[in-house]
């Protein structure tokens, strides 16, 4: 069984900086694209950033040079460095992930159970 742990989430100030960690686990194949998807309050899920198994980024332009995703093969896990933040960056993050199982030999999404970002102003 394939799983996705989150953690790094908290309340910061407006201008302060987290870190968000996410490790994937489990009998997999292969683990290709990866992301952070965060959900407001009221609001739709959105993209946050991505990145690929072979480390091409993108972005919401919301985030665009205040945000750095990045990714540790080796350690199956993937990292949202998160500067400068604002209120409007308040929202559970969550971690997703295509991956092709031991078992299957198709791509399915795994999503993490998401983690609270509160950003105070």
């Amino acid at each position: 069984q394939v799983q996705l742990v989150e953690s790094g989430g908290g309340l910061v100030q407006a201008g302060g900086s987290l870190r968000l960690s996410c490790a994937a686990s489990g009998s997999m194949f292969s683990l290709n694209d990866m992301g952070w998807y965060r959900q407001a309050p009221g609001k739709q899920r959105e993209l946050v950033a991505a990145i690929s198994s072979g480390y091409s980024t993108n972005y919401a332009d919301s985030v665009k040079g205040r945000f750095t995703i990045s990714r540790d093969n080796a350690k199956n896990t993937i990292y949202l460095q998160m500067n400068s933040l604002k209120p409007e960056d308040t929202a559970v993050y969550y971690c997703h992930a295509l991956i092709v199982t031991v078992v299957a030999s198709t791509e399915y999404d795994y999503w993490g159970q998401g983690t609270q970002v509160t950003v105070s102003s």
